[in-house]
């Protein structure tokens, strides 16, 4: 499989409902789960699938996605034609940057001619789960389709954000439909959707087929879901596979979400958080990789004063010293420093956060690089900190990268 097949993630979208996480990088490349980039989930899923011809394609904001491949994702072989490749917009079909999904694979087409392979899997890059593309991408190639795309069960309420299908009992797909109003249910079932996941696996000549139709259309938004997808499902063999069905290699948790805005970032890090947490990155059969600066181990120390702290159900990263304060139900990363008396309650804190003494921070989220402080308090005040922050619809609060108290 890994010689016929060719990945290619789509890294370039603006992620804007996550601002000001991504005001300076792009979605694929924040920070998550204390240690990880939200990319590292997609990542790893290939090298255990063992697919080993990836392409990014990167757009908007990319350096820090780009630095963040490099100094954690060079692993795989040239000399034995493996490789994770960023390839920015090369402006060989336009002058335009991607107008869409399928416009991204389009412009991007002479690479999958290049490689010579007979499959393609395309693959978002801002999700996080775990799951085998090898078992996915078998159950394509025994049925023979043309499209296959993995689905997963949701709320028909949650059902408007996704791609919806309809399938006859051989898993075929016989009708799709991008973002419903009113997302028709699951047979039987009421309250269920099928949805999309955006996970695509194609043959190849049918891929560059399709790409070649799209564009030649002046109707067309150049989008899978809006456009591919539903004028295949007419001609094609399209078929759906269901997330977690099949058991691959990775242990099932059938755990996936889109990280997409500041509430969907923040519950999906404070699951991990969880006694019995729905996605565990403390199993052995599928380690999520990632890039990692040489910290010293994490502590907890008393305070100048003397003062010892306390923490509670919380994820601690290298480097990280709690000073005789408190910490419950929090994600920290490398080399915070939370100094005595400061109280941090069900927060999350990015690379080189400095919490001042005395301070009291709930349901925040501070990028990278801020000094909070003595006695400042966040997450409080809901008047107070919308004066100055991004508060989200549930009411987190998000103090962006390196911003200075005055």
């Amino acid at each position: 499989m890994p010689d016929t097949t060719l990945t290619i993630l789509l890294a370039g979208g603006r992620g804007s409902r996550l601002e000001p996480l991504t005001a300076d990088r792009a979605k694929p490349a924040v920070p998550f789960g204390g240690k990880y980039r939200v990319i590292d989930f997609t990542l790893s899923n290939c090298m255990h699938s063992a697919l080993r011809r990836v392409l990014v394609l990167t757009q908007y904001k990319s350096h820090s996605l780009q630095k963040h491949l490099r100094d954690g994702w060079s692993v795989f072989n040239p000399e034995f034609n493996e490789y994770i490749t960023i390839v920015p917009p090369q402006m060989r079909t336009g002058d335009s940057w991607y107008a869409g999904t399928a416009d991204a694979i389009f412009q991007n087409l002479f690479l999958i001619e290049r490689n010579n392979v007979d499959t393609v899997l395309i693959l978002a890059a801002d999700h996080i789960y775990r799951m085998d593309y090898a078992a996915l991408i078998a159950s394509h190639k025994e049925r023979s389709a043309d499209l296959t795309i993995a689905c997963m069960q949701v709320p028909v309420q949650e059902a408007r954000a996704f791609g919806v299908m309809a399938i006859d009992d051989a898993m075929r797909i016989v009708e799709f439909n991008e973002k419903p109003a009113n997302p028709k249910p699951i047979p039987g079932d009421p309250n269920h959707a099928l949805a999309s996941m955006g996970i695509y696996v194609f043959k190849a000549q049918r891929l560059r087929e399709a790409l070649l139709e799209d564009n030649a259309r002046d109707d067309s938004s150049h989008d899978f879901g809006k456009d591919l997808i539903p004028r295949l499902i007419a001609t094609h063999q399209v078929y759906a596979y269901r997330f977690g069905e099949i058991r691959g290699r990775v242990t099932p948790d059938r755990y996936w979400r889109d990280v997409g805005t500041i509430d969907a970032y923040y519950e999906a890090n404070m699951d991990l958080l969880k006694p019995k947490p729905p996605l565990n990155l403390y199993q052995r059969d599928w380690a999520i990789r990632t890039y990692q600066s040489q910290n010293p181990p994490a502590r907890m120390i008393p305070g100048d004063h003397g003062q010892d702290g306390v923490l509670t159900n919380s994820i601690l990263c290298g480097g990280t010293v709690i000073a005789g304060a408190t910490v419950k139900r929090s994600i920290l990363s490398s080399r915070v420093w939370v100094e005595e008396g400061a109280v941090v309650e069900d927060s999350i804190l990015l690379d080189n956060v400095r919490v001042g003494a005395g301070s009291l921070l709930r349901r925040c989220i501070v990028d990278k690089g801020v000094k909070i402080p003595s006695g400042e308090s966040l997450g409080l005040d809901p008047a107070k900190d919308l004066q100055r922050f991004t508060v989200s619809k549930n009411g987190v609060v998000v103090v962006p990268k390196g911003y200075r108290f005055v």
